[in-house]
């Protein structure tokens, strides 16, 4: 049985709601990532949402707002969605397909431990998994 903890990607990181855009593209930077989960403010173990790399583009440059005066927490809307780190891969892809979503923190313990992205799947799993998650994920219907 594959868990979430075994297709994860490991050393994710907390952006605390408070903190500004700029920085957060910074951290994206500077730790390789496309997506950090968005921590109420001072309370690392409650996510309040995840912010992308591609939600800093859309959501704020191309809309004429100043990302060092947007907050991470601004971009934030709608439930955050996680996985249990014990959650078999079927769980994993059922999660991601059902909300269309490319990201997903894995959580065990209440913390955070790791995330699952498109490579990760791609890295993990079958072709024919992929094929399928990318279909119901990328589909417009």
């Amino acid at each position: 049985m594959t868990t979430a903890k075994d297709i994860m990607s490991t050393g994710a990181r907390w952006i605390p709601a408070h903190e500004t855009l700029d920085r957060a593209a910074q951290m994206m930077r500077d730790h390789k990532v496309g997506a950090l989960p968005v921590s109420a403010n001072g309370e690392q173990d409650r996510m309040v949402g995840i912010v992308t790399d591609r939600d800093i583009v859309i959501k704020c440059v191309a809309a004429g707002h100043d990302p060092s005066k947007v907050t991470a927490g601004d971009l934030c809307d709608g439930t955050p969605r996680w996985i249990d780190a014990t959650a078999e891969v079927e769980a994993v892809l059922d999660e991601m397909q059902s909300h269309r979503i490319r990201r997903l923190p894995v959580v065990e313990d209440k913390k955070l431990i790791g995330m699952i992205s498109e490579a990760d799947l791609a890295r993990h799993l079958s072709d024919e998994q992929v094929a399928g998650w990318a279909e119901r994920v990328y589909s417009y219907t």
